[in-house]
């Protein structure tokens, strides 16, 4: 199978590089905890200055600055309050967050299977999909409002790798910078970053169970 050759052939340490921001964010999807999403953003934030296929240098260093944005956004949020406990849709939007982000990774894993792309826009595409899916699941899992900016993060990193990939398969560029998506990820953390503010600032928490009271 053209998929399973394309990483078979590349050596070990190079998988683990490549795989390396996927799997810390895997790691943040099934961990809760605002202390573990900050250590593993400040992680990320040094992933990428080794992660293969995010030239020029600039793009490395503008995701190293998204990435400690995150974990200072984090390290700003005031604790849950958790004298109110647990709520049942919690674990009911967890499980269908974790149905989806594991659906639609599959869909595109096999669909990217089926093409006859070279080795490395298949392993980029494959791990750009895996950021996207992952950063679908994380927006639905998460209820906090400021640990959605590590979902758009996500999301944003997500598309940056498709980007690299998609330039690499194809015989002429897109006309796309190549820091377009670390700028618009930048852009939407700070939105998010805001909106938390405000939601704590009016209602009293940034957790969205615990927001009910806030009116738009």
């Amino acid at each position: 199978m053209h998929f399973v050759d394309a990483w078979t052939s590349l050596p070990p340490f190079e998988i683990l590089l490549l795989l390396a921001p996927a799997a810390l964010v895997v790691v943040s999807l099934l961990i809760p905890g605002r202390a573990v999403a900050r250590t593993l953003a400040l992680a990320l934030a040094g992933v990428v200055w080794v992660m293969p296929g995010l030239d020029p240098a600039g793009v490395r260093a503008a995701w190293c600055g998204i990435w400690v944005l995150v974990a200072i956004v984090l390290d700003r949020g005031a604790p849950r309050d958790r004298s109110t406990g647990a709520r049942p849709i919690g674990f009911e939007s967890g499980f269908v967050a974790l149905l989806l982000g594991s659906a639609l990774f599959t869909l595109i894993v096999v669909a990217i299977g089926r093409q006859d792309l070279p080795a490395e826009p298949t392993r980029h595409a494959s791990v750009g999909f895996l950021l996207v899916a992952s950063g679908v699941a994380h927006l639905m899992l998460r209820r906090d409002a400021r640990r959605a900016t590590m979902s758009f993060a996500i999301l944003g990193f997500g598309l940056q790798v498709l980007e690299r990939a998609a330039n690499a398969a194809t015989l002429e560029g897109a006309g796309v910078p190549p820091a377009a998506a670390a700028v618009a990820t930048a852009i939407t953390v700070l939105l998010a970053t805001r909106t938390a503010t405000v939601r704590q600032r009016d209602a009293g928490s940034a957790w969205v169970s615990q927001a009910h009271d806030l009116h738009d």
